[in-house]
């Protein structure tokens, strides 16, 4: 989410919410922004055209996957979420003041904590309004306080809409679900605060767990997935909105404290997945880290972690990963133009096309990369600039050179934000906003003349990109047992510990293991070729019972399936192995195969299996080929190996 103010007001922001102590200028925050604009006019292109409700009903088929960088409809065909954010339920009271003053909200807006523009249009003319923006998708934000508000909504709050007086905000919250859906729109939810506090820097809505638990958090995304299941085209949970520092400490991915990234997520897209299946698991980066104070450490790494420790779901193709992008902001520059949090860095709008096209790549778009460990759709969930009455040239050159990168890339995204109000003089309050409703709901739409935006979004919106079937793709996907079990079967998260007193990994249930790195702890799955599994129970094997037709790593330790299985998961104690859990195939595998030692350097296949990535970084490596399975692993604690995997057995397939 956007800072709500321009540049002056910026500044009391930061002036008043950090105390005057260099200790605490660290604390910024990201999101935080600065100067609001505009830019000059575009070349004409084509305008919308525009779907009815039917129309877009019948363009598409609930549920959504992926299929590596594309998302997919129920028939396997492409579906570009071109999207909006329809802000308002997540807040827009600004955290000083009276908060029945509208002037202590954004923009002067005071949504009381509903999607915007309920007092002034039905929600049939706005869903309308949205099909002449040619958008498929609404990303929906929402509070974590809205789960457990039983305040009755004031009647002016929805005065244009008096079916949904009397009602709560999850109430309301829920008839706007169901009007978008049956209008043919899909519905992402985003969890974007925990208080209804508008926005950004030391808000209180830093975190997955400020000012709640991790296990309150995760109780309320399960709650609202239950609560929606029924509805096929609520296709997607956007797990939480950029995650930044709080005052005394930075998010991390990786790290397995309370404030891991990368392990939340993790656990809260299993339980998501548990509870429905269908939905896409959407989750954003690390949005800023660091005291924004020339000569620290800071700066805004978005996804770029995913490139060497990515997320692993218990369902392959349901996970998206989301970065946002405002020009006022930048890798190294909070947006704040002056004072605390200001520092000598650049924004985006600063940088010229070619390096903000390589600025895109490393902190969002590399991740569309085929075939490696980290594949998977980047949406674009929130950028945009201010339209109608805004005169910053620099940020429309911007915008338009922002546009033609996800155009370039045929990105999927969501700009920010779709609704505002008219003020009395006409203008939009919030010039950034697409659609704006006087109180009598008038519309000004960024489709009527005057505002500079239309020529860029209508070439985002007509962009030509891949349409049609997508075919399917092979996986690979990583374990990390750095501080936990990473267990992504849904199997054996139903079942007891199969290797008590160990750490474990294990794949997700149609795929199998295939690489395991040395020293680390780290494991690699895959489900290129995979066989289909038979009836029999899983085998949990510790010992080298199992070892037939010869001793294939003489003098070492060796942990081996038996005949016709494979390995779907190891443990481990520290970093020397442990077990291996090994599958049944539903036919018979061959039995011969070859040796793969990673004692002193990589050894991995020349093409295939996430070769363009490093799933265990700074450590060596072995992986079977993607036609072959990992029959077992030898292991030795003499000569100081320490128990650590040294060799893996490869057996071909067919």
């Amino acid at each position: 989410m956007r800072s709500a103010r321009p540049a002056p007001a910026v500044r009391t922001f930061f002036s008043r919410i950090l105390p005057a102590t260099a200790a605490t200028i660290t604390l910024l925050l990201a999101g935080t922004s600065g100067s609001v604009a505009a830019p000059p006019a575009a070349a004409p292109t084509p305008t919308v055209v525009p779907l009815t409700g039917p129309q877009l009903a019948a363009s598409w088929t609930a549920p959504l996957s992926t299929r590596g960088r594309y998302i997919v409809d129920a028939n396997g065909n492409r579906f570009k979420l071109k999207a909006g954010n329809w802000a308002g339920a997540q807040g827009t009271w600004e955290g000083s003041g009276d908060i029945n003053d509208p002037a202590n909200h954004q923009a002067d807006q005071m949504s009381h904590n509903l999607p915007l523009g309920l007092d002034r249009a039905p929600i049939a003319q706005i869903t309308a309004d949205f099909h002449a923006l040619g958008l498929n998708t609404i990303r929906l934000p929402f509070a974590n306080a809205m789960m457990r508000d039983t305040t009755v909504v004031p009647d002016s709050a929805v005065a244009a809409n008096p079916q949904l007086k009397g009602k709560t905000p999850l109430q309301v919250f829920d008839a706007v679900v169901a009007a978008l859906t049956a209008d043919g729109f899909a519905v992402i939810l985003n969890n974007h605060t925990t208080t209804y506090r508008f926005c950004c820097g030391l808000d209180g809505n830093e975190r997955w767990n400020s000012g709640q638990s991790a296990e309150q958090w995760h109780e309320d995304w399960v709650s609202l997935v239950n609560r929606y299941k029924g509805n096929q085209r609520v296709v997607g949970a956007d797990l939480r909105n950029e995650i930044r520092r709080d005052t005394w400490h930075d998010p991390n991915w990786g790290w397995g404290d309370e404030r891991d990234v990368y392990a939340a997520f993790e656990l809260a897209g299993t339980r998501i997945l548990k509870a429905n299946p269908d939905m896409l698991v959407i989750m954003e980066g690390i949005n800023w880290y660091g005291i924004p104070v020339d000569g620290l450490d800071y700066g805004r790494p978005m996804l770029t972690p995913v490139r060497e420790l990515s997320n692993t779901l218990t369902t392959s193709g349901k996970l998206v990963y989301a970065a946002h992008f405002y020009g006022y902001t930048g890798p190294n520059y909070t947006g704040a133009d002056s004072g605390p949090g200001h520092t000598n860095d650049w924004p985006y709008e600063d940088f010229p096309l070619d390096k903000l096209k390589q600025l895109v790549h490393e902190e969002a778009l590399f991740v569309t990369q085929s075939g490696q460990h980290f594949t998977a759709p980047v949406w674009i969930s929130e950028f945009g600039a201010g339209g109608r009455g805004s005169t910053d040239t620099k940020e429309q050159t911007w915008f338009g050179n922002f546009t033609d990168i996800l155009v370039e890339n045929d990105t999927d995204f969501a700009i920010w934000p779709l609704v505002g109000w008219t003020g009395a003089d006409g203008a939009p309050q919030d010039t950034w906003a697409l659609t704006s409703y006087d109180t009598a709901g008038k519309r000004q739409s960024l489709g009527d003349p005057g505002d500079w935006r239309t020529a860029d979004w209508n070439k985002l919106v007509n962009a030509r990109g891949v349409t049609g079937p997508v075919a399917q793709v092979d996986h690979w996907n990583m374990l990390n047992l750095d501080f936990r079990d990473h267990n992504a079967s849904s199997r054996m998260l139903a079942q007891g510990d199969w290797s008590p007193g160990y750490r474990k990994g294990n794949c997700p249930d149609s795929q199998r293991l295939t690489g395991l790195g040395r020293s680390d702890k780290r494991g690699l799955c895959t489900d290129a070729n995979q066989p289909a599994k038979g009836g029999a129970d899983w085998v949990a094997v510790h010992d080298d019972r199992y070892v037939t037709h010869g001793d294939w790593a003489e003098g070492y330790n060796k942990l081996q399936c038996p005949d016709n299985t494979f390995a779907v998961g190891y443990s481990v104690s520290g970093n020397a192995m442990a077990g291996l859990l090994c599958a049944p195939s539903a036919s018979p595998l061959p039995q011969s195969g070859r040796n793969v030692w990673f004692d002193k350097g990589d050894n991995r296949p020349a093409t295939g299996g996430s070769v363009g990535s490093d799933w265990a970084p700074g450590h060596y490596k072995g992986q079977c080929t993607d036609q072959e399975y990992i029959a077992g692993v030898a292991f030795t604690w003499k000569w100081n190996h320490g128990g650590v995997p040294d060799a893996l057995l490869c057996r071909p397939l067919n």
